[in-house]
């Protein structure tokens, strides 16, 4: 007898169940599918410990006859696809004819299913049919799990708890949702509704369930294209941000797909919006000619190949950026409630100089469990005066605010001091400079501006339509060089030749691809590599902006990234030196400004191409909003 055997169709099935089912989740990401590819407007699902003992699927779309339903638990039976072009040209998420069957080897499975002339129920144990007949239901199709990896305890073993598996289930929901929002779903854990849409085709309405108000109202609708390519959906301001870039969903033709490319391009586009170490929030559905998209790469249907997929990274990563850019991304700064009711005491004392913890005032929040959430110790100014002297040397508290019983505040001070504050204040006044007519109009998106004054030597302070703007000096600064430097440096590169060769050792088909090489960094690079042999390539001369780096390591990356992917990402290369440059050249905390000084600031950063962002993502500046402010003081 041959060494070599064929396998029983249920011994395969679990084989097969392995790799089309690793989890709960991926039971529900199946069964989800073919309800989708049927036609279903609603989809409800319902999980109990995770999916670890039941996982209910039902749906409303076209059912299946009983001989149909009979042929759904054999390998390879699908109705996606029938003759091999039909390969070539996939238009549902299922199409491999694997995940009935394969789910039904590892579980207690039961479908319930009507086609709407006639209602099957079938049964199944662990790959064995132990009941058909009919039973009467709805149009649509029912599935229950139950018992899954039961017999198959080395996968069983390898499964979280129930709470984290049941997290997977929701997000693999809520991806479904925001890929199809014509679509109403319905999940259900532990008999509890975890997460619901309605179903009208608002992508919107779906974002604001999942990332929360503040993020749906910060969305930017987006619709681009190209020949091959027609992008939709919504980006989120980069003032909301994650720390993993799990918030960016992409799908291709509806289908939910894992690329890290597309995902870096996404990135990419939100580069110079955001600080390095956060992520972006996005759904980007990509419509593409079924041709150039190829989803029979592994039987789980997450991973795919996209042809012409350079071109897609581009137009994302062009267009995203192009997008933010026209949007006017100044963040709001929120006035959070700081100061309780005013019944709150009766008697409050002011030293205004001694800090505010120390004072009665700060007592009082804590005795009634009012903790300011944002301290404002300290931001008091301290008044330097000789009548306040004299107070304190009397041993008297120099204000002292008292309540009546119209619950209104009185400050008992002599007549003779508010005379001497006011003519003080009125010569203080007229010595101001007259820069309350100065305002900037600029291009579309940036605020007009009135210029106030500086604040700690760190800020800039102005008023908007929209409320007081707090610009930071050095990022805003650092903003207007960055985009200096890297204009002069595209421009008019300066050169220097280098007296010892730079020398990198290639292979013999980097050598080969020379003339594509010097091609793709000419324009942008500036150098040129020659050859210096049949292994080796050698580089004369660099533009100096890389006299203060490693320019052997810097080309050698370049090399390194051509041989993967072909093209050279510039920007990505040498923005880390540009920002280090305007860092260093702009002005830096503490430090005084004249008028004329801030003037040039908010003129300059006005005009720039992203005025919003420093080169390292942080905020050029920040609006406080005037209904927040006006809420704070009970107006």
């Amino acid at each position: 007898m041959g060494k070599i055997i064929q396998l029983d169709e249920h011994l395969a099935n679990m084989i097969a169940a392995g790799e089309v089912v690793e989890r709960p989740m991926g039971v529900v990401k199946e069964l989800i599918e073919n309800s989708i590819d049927a036609d279903s407007t609603r989809i409800e699902i319902s999980v109990e410990e995770g999916g670890l003992e039941s996982i209910e699927v039902s749906d409303n779309g076209c059912g299946m006859s009983l001989e149909d339903a009979q042929a759904s638990f054999l390998r390879h039976a699908t109705s996606k696809i029938k003759v091999e072009s039909d390969l070539f040209e996939i238009t549902s998420l299922g199409f491999r004819g694997e995940a009935i069957p394969s789910i039904a080897s590892v579980s207690k499975f039961t479908m319930i299913t009507n086609d709407g002339n006639s209602s099957t129920k079938i049964e199944m144990d662990y790959g064995k049919q132990t009941y058909i007949g009919s039973y009467p239901s709805n149009q649509g199709t029912r599935i229950l799990v139950k018992g899954l990896f039961f017999q198959t305890p080395a996968r069983l073993k390898h499964l979280k708890s129930g709470s984290y598996e049941n997290s997977l289930i929701q997000d693999i929901v809520q991806k479904f949702a925001f890929s199809h929002p014509e679509i109403a779903f319905i999940f259900r854990s532990n008999g509890k509704v975890s997460f619901q849409t309605s179903g009208n085709g608002n992508l919107l309405e779906i974002i604001f369930q999942v990332f929360g108000n503040t993020a749906s109202q910060n969305c930017i609708p987006v619709k681009f294209h190209d020949f091959d390519y027609h992008i939709s959906g919504y980006l989120v301001k980069p003032m909301i941000t994650r720390s993993n870039r799990y918030a960016s969903h992409v799908f291709m033709n509806g289908r939910m797909v894992k690329t890290y490319r597309l995902n870096k391009a996404i990135e990419e586009g939100y580069e110079d919006f955001i600080v390095k170490g956060r992520y972006p929030l996005c759904v980007l559905n990509i419509e593409v000619d079924p041709q150039l998209l190829d989803v029979n790469v592994h039987p789980s249907k997450w991973e795919i190949r996209i042809s012409k997929q350079n071109q897609l990274e581009f137009l994302l990563k062009d267009e995203i950026r192009k997008a933010l850019k026209q949007s006017l991304l100044a963040p709001k700064a929120v006035v959070e409630k700081s100061i309780p009711s005013t019944t709150y005491y009766d008697k409050v004392s002011l030293d205004l100089d001694k800090p505010l913890e120390n004072t009665s005032f700060e007592k009082s929040f804590r005795e009634k469990d009012h903790q300011p959430v944002v301290s404002i110790a300290n931001t008091l100014p301290t008044i330097q005066s000789t009548d306040q002297t004299e107070e304190k040397s009397k041993g008297r508290t120099p204000f002292l605010f008292q309540k009546t019983p119209e619950t209104s505040f009185q400050m008992p001070v002599h007549q003779e001091k508010i005379g001497k504050a006011e003519n003080q204040i009125v010569n203080d006044v007229e010595k101001l400079p007259e820069v309350e007519q100065t305002s900037f109009s600029v291009s579309a998106g940036f605020p007009m501006m009135k210029l106030i004054g500086q604040w700690h030597k760190n800020f800039i302070l102005c008023e908007c339509e929209k409320g007081l703007v707090i610009i930071d000096q050095h990022a805003a600064q650092e903003r207007v060089h960055y985009e200096e430097f890297q204009k002069k440096l595209n421009q008019d590169p300066a050169m220097m030749d280098l007296l010892v060769p730079l020398v990198f050792h290639v292979n013999a088909s980097m050598v080969d691809r020379l003339d594509e090489l010097n091609e793709a960094i000419r324009q942008e690079l500036h150098f040129e590599f020659e050859e210096f042999g049949s292994d080796i390539l050698c580089v004369r001369s660099v533009p100096t902006w890389m006299k203060d780096v490693n320019a052997q390591e810097m080309i050698q990356d370049v090399l390194d990234q051509f041989a993967n992917e072909q093209t050279i990402r510039y920007t990505k290369l040498e923005k880390k030196k540009i920002a280090t440059m305007a860092c260093h050249h702009s002005i830096r905390f503490h430090r005084s400004l004249t008028t004329e000084e801030m003037l040039v600031v908010i003129q300059e950063l006005s005009q720039c191409e992203n005025p919003y962002h420093c080169p390292h993502g942080r905020p050029t500046f920040i609006i406080l909003d005037e209904k927040e402010l006006t809420k704070e003081f009970l107006r």
